[in-house]
């Protein structure tokens, strides 16, 4: 796993972070020894390049640090190499990756994940520059069934009472035993990736700080860091102790 670390290019703003370019063959494997060495994949997304290509990164947490793969893909390539057998996590970034930009990964699960019939299935939110003129009707999700003797569907949402978000709960069951649990979630998908990409960058924070009310400092805290490693600047020791109060004061109020 320290060989790929090594073979990485220093990423600014980001302490112990490297990145690095692979090829397609290389994709997998770099996911295998890091998963090996007991890495953590949080983050997988595509973007476009000054050559406007498809280029799929996956940002791993591991014992060296941060690494972060970028993988771009040829023109008539539209998929690349699926790694959800080894972080079962990637499942659902893998499927809302194709739904905002439009590359898939090799696994077999391909059913959307952030689309709910909002859009046409050929259109990408972050890779399209127009919306489509006209909105698709509802298609059908396909669950995972579970057959067998006894066996009964319980759909639960996705409206729920209370406060929680909306999702959709499938339970297969046999009496009081669940055999398989299936969620659809994503309802509330709000379109936040692509607004971040019409706002000027000095603008962005604002619209970080209203991800998720109850993390308005950390993200846009975030948000902010992105850009000053972006610009390798440093931010004064008083802006440093700012942050960190006001941090500590949404921690609290939130654990406390």
């Amino acid at each position: 796993m320290r060989w790929w670390f090594g073979r990485g290019l220093r990423l600014a703003g980001a302490p112990r972070a490297s990145q690095l370019r692979v090829a397609r063959d290389e994709w997998r494997q770099a996911a295998e020894n890091i998963a090996a060495g007991g890495g953590r994949l949080i983050a997988l997304w595509a973007s476009r390049d000054a050559a406007d290509r498809d280029v799929v990164h996956a940002a791993f947490a591991a014992d060296p640090g941060l690494l972060v793969l970028h993988l771009p893909l040829a023109d008539s390539d539209a998929f690349y190499p699926g790694i959800e057998l080894l972080f079962p996590a990637a499942n659902r970034m893998q499927r809302a990756l194709a739904d905002l930009s439009g590359p898939r990964a090799t696994d077999p699960d391909t059913r959307p994940w952030l689309r709910h019939a909002a859009w046409p299935a050929e259109f990408h939110p972050l890779k399209n520059a127009h919306a489509p003129p006209t909105r698709p009707g509802l298609d059908d999700y396909a669950f995972v069934r579970v057959e067998g003797d006894g066996v009964h569907e319980i759909p639960v949402g996705p409206v729920h009472a209370g406060v929680i978000e909306p999702g959709h709960f499938r339970f297969s069951i046999v009496g009081e035993k669940a055999l398989k649990l299936e969620e659809r979630l994503g309802y509330a998908h709000k379109g936040i990736e692509r607004r971040f990409t019409q706002l000027p960058l000095h603008e962005g924070h604002a619209l970080a700080a209203r991800v998720s009310g109850d993390s308005a400092v950390a993200f846009s805290w975030a948000y902010c860091q992105a850009l000053e490693g972006m610009a390798e600047s440093a931010i004064p020791a008083r802006a440093a102790w700012l942050r960190g109060l006001a941090l500590e004061t949404e921690r609290i109020a939130n654990h406390l």
